[in-house]
């Protein structure tokens, strides 16, 4: 036992010193390689266009005081069939996130602000003149028509088309502890970066609180109505305190410029790029080629020996 012992490390020492021969022998294939993929991740990373990051910190807003007198007339709004939410500004931040991700919305704010050209028919940003450059193999700006392609495709892009593209430019996170919002949006032009979030933010505060007006202008309508129809005094005084009560829900919406984000740190435009990484992509080709050319040669060698087998 001891003998095969001392005759298994000898040949690991040989496997060793054969490996380090074999990569000796072929240097120049794995120098080739790496300068090879070098130059290619170099090309690639400078042909990629620059893209700008756009970011603003939001708070939620709150509205302490709809949500208390909505608590203390629970009891009654339920007695006359109505439903004054209650949630608060815990659960209308929650559902704001949602929204604002949502297809629905996103369509919505794409068509609004005519943002179909910038998202799926530019190829860059030019800074001299802060104007789009435009693909015109796709889109033609002075006939404002989409064009075809070879095989007579509209390439028209589609509501899902928009929306997907525009997910994939925008970046929602929250911190846990203190509830603030950043949002971002990225873009090859960092002016509409920046201005693409600020409708971005105004839009969902515009939407949620038009939606809640909407909400208590119709819990009013229908209180209106059974006030209308009983004639029993304790259910009049319910029906008006409940009415009081989605009004002044309505008064403090249109008062409130910042209904549901209270903007923290506002969104500027970018003066430096976010993507590409173009050093860390340069990186990533020369090990890559590195690695390819050590394959390679170990590969080569491989074939070699299989051969010739006796070959000492």
């Amino acid at each position: 036992m001891a003998e095969q012992t001392t005759t298994h490390y000898p040949d690991d020492e040989i496997d060793l010193r054969e490996l380090f021969a074999t990569l000796w022998r072929g240097k120049w294939i794995i120098i080739l390689f790496t300068i090879v993929f070098a130059a290619v991740g170099v090309f690639y990373a400078l042909s990629q266009p620059n893209i700008y990051q756009a970011n603003a910190l939001l708070a939620p807003a709150q509205n302490e005081g709809g949500s208390r007198i909505s608590g203390q007339l629970s009891g009654l709004a339920s007695l006359a069939g109505v439903n004054l939410g209650g949630g608060g500004s815990a659960n209308k931040t929650v559902l704001a996130k949602e929204t604002l991700q949502s297809r629905a919305f996103l369509t919505d704010f794409i068509h609004r602000h005519e943002l179909a050209v910038p998202l799926m028919a530019t190829k860059a940003w030019n800074m001299a003149n802060e104007s789009w450059v435009i693909n015109q193999k796709a889109y033609n700006p002075e006939a404002n028509e989409w064009l075809e392609n070879e095989d007579g495709k509209a390439l028209k892009p589609t509501d899902w088309d928009l929306v997907k593209a525009f997910r994939q430019l925008l970046n929602l996170s929250e911190n846990k502890e203190t509830g603030m919002v950043t949002i971002s949006i990225k873009s090859l032009s960092p002016v509409a970066a920046k201005d693409w979030l600020d409708k971005l933010v105004q839009d969902i505060n515009e939407h949620m609180r038009a939606q809640d007006v909407q909400e208590a202008e119709a819990s009013i309508a229908y209180l209106e109505d059974k006030l209308r129809e009983t004639n029993i005094a304790g259910m009049q005084q319910v029906f008006y305190q409940l009415i009081e009560t989605e009004t002044r829900t309505v008064m403090l919406a249109n008062a409130q410029r910042e209904y549901i984000f209270k903007t923290v740190d506002p969104a500027v435009v970018p003066q430096e790029k976010s993507e590409p990484k173009r050093a860390l992509i340069v990186i990533l080709a020369v090990m890559l080629g590195g690695m390819l050319g050590v394959f390679g040669v170990f590969v080569g060698a491989f074939v070699r020996n299989s051969r010739n087998p006796n070959k000492a």
